[in-house]
């Protein structure tokens, strides 16, 4: 007997959906305890799907709604449906997918697709055959209507449709899918291509078997008259390009002429998936090769698309210059994610480099229009390829700048100034002739009338910030610097957003040539304060916070903490303890704190405290939520990330002054939670801060030693490279504070140091690090760690011979000396690596270049003068000169006798 609904709970559940689609939010909460009323009951499930598929004389919208709430129900309690529901649900789906209402179609496709999320494509064997079956249908509808469900099942389940779980379906199914690529109606081409489409980047066996038919296929539909059809056409054929280029390069040059035409397609959503096959082919090793002839055709197709559309000015309120006063709506603020310290070395020839992950986030500026459109996939694709081809693009672009960027039209203006600077990083050589002719027309768009114009210009002058900094300060620095604080202070939110993001990229360039303004630097951004809406305050604390790491202790002066601080104080008494604008604020504190060293001492005291009770509070939370995750919500841990962050800006600015502030807090025993917390970053943020206490006041840290060392040993694991990074650097640090009484603990962290030193592929910061770390414990612990010499010596030479002389690196040295003293054979194999990382130091102290030359010349001894002259003769001619010049190793070819140490600098 087939189910059938009691009239008086049909009324409910229809009265039920036409009370959801009430606007009124006290009805919307009725609604909402209805619905978990009646979800106690198993069949309500029926009347929904009943009122889906058979209440043709309701409206569509109420049967849809219907729908949509049950693909809720199904999501969050499916396995809990007694199979008598499950199955008249999914009786009826199959029944009525060729409903004549493409909404009810849709919602049906949206019902199978969901319940087949939930692992039932396993326990719902007939659905694929049936929904393949139903393509052949006569009837429109029906055929549309499973195709629909069949691409949204791919689009879910595309792994699984290729395992054996299900006897590999797709043999069948894409064949089948293929044979619908020559249909009447454009609809069904366009489902088959999208079904198709699904199973490209996976390299499904079932396509590549048929991948000739496919491309075929395909080249048939290049100039369908349905937009919809030519869409997907162009995305299977960017996707193509990175995963079978090798079925695509015998017709490459068609693809290229077809994709030129696509690009320029009247359809936006044609031309931006053609679009991308210019950024894909870029990544390609033959882009060169088979682009050099089409970029005479290509290069004006893409700055045309650069230009904003109508719809964008729109949405960008172009029209408006100024919107200062107007509050940001909430939805504006992208949610912001702080990047966790990880420690690195200074090198040679440069300031320390930036960790491994880093990415680039110098895009176009118009963020606010966060969906990718044309104007941005042909800015990116105009940047690739400048990058592929170098100074090669500029014929064919110079010629167009000059009418771009001194057009009328500020629409065709600005995309020249975009376009400008797109091609800064690849171009750059080739610019430079034109630079000083273009930097005075470039700062003085900064002042044109339209303000997207000016935003514009703000980006594209940063892009060549590197440029402007190796000049005279006079020639540009100084006039782009004052017309930026000018735009920093511009009546528009988007230009004040631009112009304080440029400037944060010039003070990153600038360093320490900003010092002589900045006093008139500060009075801007301190003006700023007062003057920024919600969402642009965010990027000011930014464009502070990096202003203090380029200029450093220069920011210590009684002038400008006047001027800086009672601001930032300001913000951070108003911000309560939950809300995110702390981040950004802690961030900049951080690096303000690190500059001002002695001279953040007066504000030392709440900030300190704060942070330890925002570690303390997320620590409690987090503890309440494990035994209750029912009764309370999880932490944002990022609240302690950054704490921990700035407790390290402080320690490491104010050195020994933060003694009285961890003595008189429970910072130790927060510490050693966060040590072992599941989340990776905060891990990485604790081992930061305890190297950081252990330089500023190892008294407090001491104590706490025979806890902590077990920990830093289990975190030698370069699964997390930088937790590993910041664990290995504490060690090294904790090593020189503690001396011969480091012993007890040099077998917890050894072998685990050796492994990751000698593991291929590890970053270099880890490596580094891990060199520094090992050559400290060998240097108090020598009898410890010799007996392994071998075993690390040469990765530990060729890691540390391109850092820069500091202290780290002494300390590490002196520790390899006192090893190779202890096991001399150690080193025997490997010695010119040795000799390699000593010729490295420019200045060693004098005893620790007594402790080289002992070295140096105690092997040559051993070894006698035939072997020597033997064994320096593979040494490169700059080495031997380094050797002989500052050791007085005589080497062959070398020009220096045996000189006593420290006589020869």
């Amino acid at each position: 007997m087939e189910w059938q609904p009691d009239e008086q709970g049909l009324q409910q559940v229809l009265q039920l959906l036409k009370d959801s689609q009430s606007p009124n939010t006290a009805t919307q909460r009725a609604v909402q305890q209805k619905l978990e009323q009646l979800n106690q009951f198993p069949d309500f499930n029926n009347y929904l799907i009943f009122v889906l598929t058979r209440l043709k004389t309701e409206d569509e919208p109420t049967r849809s709604l219907s729908g949509l709430i049950l693909k809720n129900n199904v999501k969050a309690h499916y396995q809990n449906f007694p199979p008598a529901v499950a199955d008249f649900i999914k009786q009826e789906c199959l029944n009525n997918i060729g409903d004549p209402s493409p909404l009810i179609r849709a919602t049906i496709g949206i019902l199978i697709t969901t319940i087949t999320s939930k692992g039932e494509l396993q326990t719902w064997p007939e659905l694929l055959p049936q929904l393949c079956n139903l393509l052949n249908s006569e009837d429109y509808n029906t055929c549309e209507g499973s195709f629909g469900a069949l691409q949204k099942i791919c689009e879910d389940s595309s792994e699984l449709l290729e395992s054996d779980a299900l006897n590999r379906p797709l043999n069948i199914m894409i064949p089948k899918f293929l044979q619908f690529f020559k249909h009447c109606s454009p609809k069904i081409r366009s489902h088959a291509i999208a079904c198709v489409n699904q199973f490209i980047i996976g390299r499904a066996q079932a396509l590549m078997d048929n991948i000739d038919t496919f491309i075929e296929s395909l080249f048939a539909l290049a100039t369908d008259e349905d937009s919809e059809v030519r869409k997907n056409v162009c995305r299977a054929l960017v996707m193509l390009l990175e995963v079978r280029i090798d079925r695509l390069i015998p017709h490459m040059h068609s693809i290229i002429q077809y994709m030129l035409q696509r690009t320029q397609d009247p359809d936006e959503n044609v031309s931006l998936e053609a679009c991308e096959f210019w950024l894909t082919l870029a990544e390609q090793p033959i882009c060169k090769e088979v682009l050099s002839g089409h970029l005479v055709q290509l290069i004006p197709i893409l700055v045309n698309g650069m230009k904003y559309s109508e719809i964008d000015i729109i949405l960008l309120k172009g029209d408006v210059e100024e919107d200062e006063a107007v509050p940001d709506s909430e939805q504006d603020i992208k949610p912001r994610f702080h990047k966790s310290r990880t420690v690195t070395l200074q090198h040679e020839g440069g300031e320390g480099e930036e960790g491994e992950d880093i990415d680039d986030d110098d895009d176009d500026d118009d963020d606010t229009l966060s969906d990718w459109n044309l104007r941005k996939c042909s800015a990116a694709a105009l940047d690739v390829l400048a990058n592929v081809f170098r100074d090669e693009l500029l014929p064919h672009l110079l010629p167009l700048l000059k009418g771009l960027l001194f057009s009328p039209d500020w629409v065709i203006k600005e995309s020249g100034i975009l376009v400008l600077g797109a091609i800064a990083e690849g171009c750059m050589q080739g610019m430079v002739p034109y630079l000083p002719e273009l930097l005075p027309h470039l700062i003085a768009c900064l002042c044109d009338k339209k303000a997207l114009v000016r935003s514009i210009a703000c980006w594209t002058l940063s892009r060549y910030a590197h440029w402007v900094v190796s000049q005279p300060p006079d020639s540009h620095l100084k006039p782009l610097m004052t017309e930026l604080l000018k735009r920093i202070l511009d009546g528009n939110k988007r230009v004040q957003e631009a112009a304080c993001s440029a400037f944060a990229t010039l003070e990153e360039e600038a360093c320490t040539e900003l010092v002589p303004y900045l006093s008139f630097i500060l009075d801007t951004l301190v003006f700023a304060f007062g003057k920024y809406q919600h969402k642009n305050l965010l990027i000011l604390y930014d464009a502070i916070g990096t202003l203090a790491d380029s200029v450093g202790h220069h920011l210590n002066q009684p002038e400008y903490i006047q001027k800086l601080m009672p601001p930032l104080i300001a913000k951070w008494n108003e911000l309560k303890d939950e809300d995110k604008d702390l981040f950004p604020l802690l961030e900049c504190l951080s690096s303000v704190a690190t500059a001002l060293q002695s001279g953040f001492l007066p504000y030392c005291e709440p900030v300190y405290q704060r942070c330890v009770t925002l570690v303390q509070k997320t620590l409690a939370q987090a503890m309440m939520y494990n035994q209750h995750p029912d009764q309370y919500e999880a932490p944002d841990k990022d609240f302690m990330i950054v704490a921990l962050d700035l407790l390290s800006g402080l320690a490491e600015g104010l050195g020994g002054s933060v003694d009285q502030l961890v003595a008189r807090s429970n910072i130790m025993t927060l510490l050693f939670q966060c040590m072992q917390d599941p989340m990776p970053e905060v891990r990485q943020s604790s081992f930061a801060l305890l190297g950081d206490l252990t330089k500023a006041c190892f008294p407090h840290v001491k104590p706490c030693i025979a806890e902590f060392m077990p920990i830093l040993g289990l975190n030698l694991n370069p699964e997390f490279i930088s937790v590993c990074n910041n664990a290995t650097w504490a060690i090294g640090e904790i090593a020189m504070q503690m001396g011969s009484d480091m012993q007890p603990y040099v077998g917890l962290v050894l072998n685990n140091l050796v492994e990751i030193i000698n593991r291929p592929n590890t970053p270099k910061t880890l490596l580094e690090n891990t060199a520094i770390t090992i050559g400290r414990l060998g240097y108090v612990c020598p009898q410890e760690v010799s007996p392994m010499l071998q075993q690390f010596i040469r990765p530990w030479c060729t890691s540390l011979r391109n850092i820069r002389d500091n202290e780290e690196k002494d300390s590490a040295f002196r520790g390899i000396c006192m090893m190779i003293g202890v096991n001399p054979a150690g080193v025997v194999q490997d010695f010119i690596f040795f000799c390699d990382a000593v010729a490295s130091w420019v200045s060693p102290k004098d005893d620790l270049r007594d402790m080289f030359y002992k070295i140096l010349h105690g092997f040559k001894d051993q070894v006698g003068e035939e072997n020597w002259q033997q064994f320096s003769e593979q040494f490169p001619p700059l080495l031997k000169e380094r050797l002989s010049a500052c050791y007085g190793v005589a080497v062959v070819g070398g020009r220096s006798l045996k000189t006593s140490p420290g006589a020869t600098a």
